[in-house]
C-alpha cells in the first residue's frame, strides 16, 4: 500500500524512520498567533524563478499528532504513485500547502488559520484568477468551515473551486474496541515516560478526534453502546456551528474524491471476525470486527481486575464497508488501527499478539462524498447515488485503498477538473 498523504498515527519519537527529503518550497508564510493558534503555509510557485502567485491552489493538512512537517506532507503528495504537486505546477498552478502547529486542535480553531491563509493568498496574487481551496482528510472540514463562515460574514474569499480529499463529511469510523483498548492500555500501563503507551489514547481524546469521529469512547469503562448514541458533545457542537454558517460554502464548485469504491464493494473483513487477540501474563484481550445486532466488540482482562467488555447494538458492518482504509504507519511495521492495538498488546505482554485484520475502513465512501449517514447499513454497501451527494462532482477509487493515498486515478481527475474550470 502506498504511503498516505496524512499519516494519522504519526511517528513516535522512539520509532526509527528515514527522514523524507526536503520539500523544495519557494517561500513560506507564518500564520496565526499565540492567542488564535498558529500555522504555516509553504508556497510552491508554478515555475522556477517565479516570485508571485497567479493561480493559487491551497491544500490543507489533516488530522495527526503534533504539527505539520512539510517534508512529510510534500513527500506523500509528490513521491507516491502520482507526482501531484509537480503536475499541478506544470499545468500553471501555484501550490500552497497549509499546515498547523497542532493538528489535533479544534477544527474551528484551525479554520481561523485557513482563513488567514486564504486572505494572504488574495493579497499576494498577481491578476484576478480565482482560488482553489480544500484539504486532505480533516483538512477538507477545516477549509469547508472556513469558506462557509467567510460567506456568512460577507467576506469575499474569491474561491471558485472547493476540493476535499477523502474527507469525513459525514463522520469518520474508528472501531470502538480499538478506542477502548487504547484507553485501557494507557490507564493500566501508561504514564510518565511511556509515550507510545499513551499516544493512541491521547489522540482519540483530542479535540479534533472528538469532532470528527461519528462514535467516540472517552474511557475504557465497560459499556453497551447503541448505534444512536456515542456522539461526543464536541461533535454535536461542531455540527451545530457548521449548520449556523450554512453547512457548505455556496459560491464555489464543490469537488471531492474518495479512497473507497462507489460500487458498494467492501474490503472483505467479515463482520464479527476476530481482528486481534493477545494472550499474556499481563493482558488477555480480543477485538472483533463490527457486526450488526448485539455484539461484543472488545474484551480486556488484566489479572486481579474484573474483565472489561465493550458491546454494541444496532451498528452496521462498518469495518468492512467501502471506504478509505485507516493508514498504515511505516515506522511501526505498517501497523494500522487493529495493528496498533496488536503492537500495544505486544509491548504490554512482551509477546506477539495474533493479528488477523490490520486495518479497516476509516472514512466510508458515503462520508467522503457526503451522500448518506454512515449508520445506514444499506447505504454503506450500495452503489453511490450521485444525486444524493452534497458535492457537485466527485471521483471514487476503483478499489478500497489507504486513506489519503495519492493515486494516479484520483490525482489526474483532480488536475483535469482544475484545468477545465
Amino acid at each position: 500500500m502506498s504511503k498516505p498523504v496524512v499519516n494519522i498515527w504519526g511517528t513516535p519519537e522512539e520509532a526509527a524512520r528515514t527522514a523524507a527529503p526536503a520539500a523544495p518550497w519557494d517561500t513560506k508564510w507564518d500564520l496565526g498567533n499565540r492567542h488564535t493558534g498558529s500555522g504555516t503555509a509553504w508556497v510552491f510557485y508554478s515555475s522556477r524563478g517565479e516570485k508571485t502567485l497567479k493561480r493559487p491552489v491551497i491544500l490543507s493538512d489533516g488530522f495527526a499528532p503534533g504539527g505539520t512537517n512539510v517534508d512529510d506532507l510534500y513527500d506523500g503528495l509528490e513521491n507516491g504513485q502520482y507526482p501531484f504537486i509537480s503536475t499541478l505546477r506544470q499545468a500553471g498552478f501555484d501550490v500552497v500547502l497549509l499546515g498547523f502547529a497542532d493538528r489535533t486542535a479544534s477544527i474551528i480553531d484551525n479554520a481561523v488559520i485557513a482563513t488567514e491563509c486564504i486572505m494572504r493568498a488574495i493579497s499576494e496574487r498577481e491578476g484576478d484568477a480565482r482560488l482553489t481551496v480544500g484539504g486532505f482528510s480533516m483538512g477538507g472540514l477545516i477549509t469547508r468551515y472556513a469558506l462557509a463562515r467567510m460567506e456568512r460574514q460577507q467576506v469575499d474569499h474569491e474561491v471558485s473551486t472547493y476540493l476535499s480529499y477523502d474527507t469525513p463529511h459525514r463522520g469518520a469510523w474508528l472501531p470502538l474496541g480499538v478506542q477502548a483498548f487504547a484507553h485501557y492500555v494507557k490507564d493500566n500501563w501508561g504514564g510518565i515516560g511511556k509515550p507510545v503507551l499513551n499516544s493512541f489514547s491521547n489522540l482519540v481524546n483530542s479535540p479534533a478526534a472528538r469532532q470528527m469521529l461519528r462514535w467516540h469512547l472517552e474511557t475504557a469503562t465497560g459499556t453497551t453502546l447503541d448505534v444512536a448514541d456515542g456522539q461526543h458533545q464536541d461533535r454535536t457542537d461542531f455540527l451545530e456551528a457548521l449548520e449556523q454558517v450554512g453547512e457548505w460554502p455556496q459560491r464555489p464548485r464543490l469537488l471531492g474524491v474518495a479512497n473507497g469504491t462507489d460500487t458498494g464493494a467492501g474490503n472483505n473483513i467479515p463482520a464479527g471476525d476476530s481482528a486481534m487477540e493477545s494472550y499474556g501474563p499481563r493482558l488477555v484481550s480480543r477485538l472483533d470486527a463490527q457486526g450488526t445486532g448485539s455484539r461484543t466488540v472488545a474484551r480486556m482482562d488484566k489479572p486481579g481486575q474484573e474483565p472489561t467488555e465493550i458491546r454494541t447494538t444496532g451498528f452496521p458492518e462498518l469495518d468492512g464497508a467501502p471506504g478509505g482504509l485507516f493508514p498504515q504507519a511505516p515506522a511501526l511495521k505498517d501497523a494500522a488501527n487493529f495493528g496498533i492495538a496488536a503492537m500495544l498488546a505486544g509491548r504490554v505482554n512482551d509477546t506477539e499478539a495474533t493479528l488477523t485484520h490490520n486495518t479497516s475502513t476509516f472514512v466510508p465512501t458515503i462520508s467522503a462524498v457526503s451522500s448518506d449517514r454512515i449508520d445506514n447499513h444499506d447505504a454503506l454497501y450500495s452503489k453511490i447515488d450521485s444525486e444524493r451527494s452534497d458535492l457537485h462532482d466527485f471521483k471514487c477509487a476503483t478499489t478500497n485503498e489507504g486513506h489519503t493515498t495519492m493515486t494516479r486515478e484520483l490525482g489526474e481527475w483532480i488536475v483535469n477538473q482544475l484545468k477545465e474550470a
